[in-house]
């Protein structure tokens, strides 16, 4: 049987390959309705539709991921807060070529009906290596 920490990073890695394989569906039954994100491109509060909508249509896209670093923390029994170095590949999603980013990021996980959602998660640009405690 997993460890609380490891059905977390397990839902982290489930949630980043719902954005590789374009599965909106799988997204959304992780998200709490509303989530929140707070990336380079601001602070955003979203439905399970509007998620959809970025998903699906939004000019970027995912193509692959690395997390590593990953380190969870529960304050209490219904919320867990993740943090981890991401490298991942980008691309224009009417192209092949994309960037490689290189973030820092944050997940806050809280316990609805028994079952697992992000509540909110943050992105912020790494500077330097990723360092383990």
């Amino acid at each position: 049987m997993a460890s609380p920490g490891e059905v977390i990073e397990e839902l982290e890695y489930r949630f980043w390959q719902s954005l590789v394989d374009n599965d909106a569906g799988t997204a959304t039954d992780l998200l709490t309705e509303p989530a929140l994100m707070v990336s380079g491109h601001g602070a955003m509060k979203f439905d399970h539709a509007g998620y959809r909508q970025m998903a699906e249509k939004g000019p970027r896209v995912l193509t692959a991921y690395e997390l590593s670093d990953m380190q969870v923390m529960f304050p209490n029994e219904t919320t867990a807060i993740a943090t981890y170095h991401v490298r991942q590949e980008v691309s224009r999603r009417d192209s092949k070529e994309g960037d490689v980013q290189e973030m820092n990021d944050t997940s806050t996980w809280i316990k609805l009906d028994g079952s697992w959602k992000c509540a909110m998660h943050t992105e912020t640009p790494a500077s330097g290596e990723p360092k383990s405690n």
